[in-house]
């Protein structure tokens, strides 16, 4: 009967175990979530801008982006290819 006893108790402590990591996992979860939004938002200025250079490489407009939202003109530490 002890070795029944011992056995229900040993399983108690491994599923209490389990559940607290259950729970550190799903916080780190969160957590990654909410960062991977945060980056998210910090990096959408980039992609337009990035969409407006590719498109300027190529000699497509950006229909997506508002008219002077990026001018070249303004920015002079970007640097400008020669050969476009």
């Amino acid at each position: 009967m002890s070795w029944i006893i011992a056995a229900v108790s040993l399983t108690f402590a491994g599923l209490a175990v389990l559940a607290f990591l259950a729970v550190r996992v799903l916080r780190a979860a969160a957590e990654l979530g909410r960062e991977v939004d945060r980056t998210q938002g910090r990096l959408e200025p980039v992609r337009v801008l990035f969409g407006e250079r590719t498109a300027a490489v190529r000699g497509q407009r950006d229909e997506s982006v508002p008219e002077g939202a990026y001018d070249r003109d303004q920015r002079p530490h970007v640097a400008r290819r020669k050969d476009v």
